[in-house]
């Protein structure tokens, strides 16, 4: 490759890298009323399970 493709591939990058879209929004809240949002306690809850799935009783 040439210095000038090299410039080129450079500039491009950084226009791409400058024009990055935020992280999108949950939606699922927006149309389902009786969705619980989660939070720490469910994350809590979800290791507890994960946790007890991988034991035998």
């Amino acid at each position: 490759m040439s210095k000038q493709d090299d410039k080129r591939i450079e500039a491009l990058a950084k226009k791409n890298a400058a024009k990055s879209n935020p992280p999108k929004k949950d939606r699922r809240a927006q149309y389902d009323d009786t969705l619980r949002i989660g939070n720490a306690e469910d994350r809590e809850t979800q290791r507890l399970f994960k946790e007890m799935k991988k034991r035998e009783f």
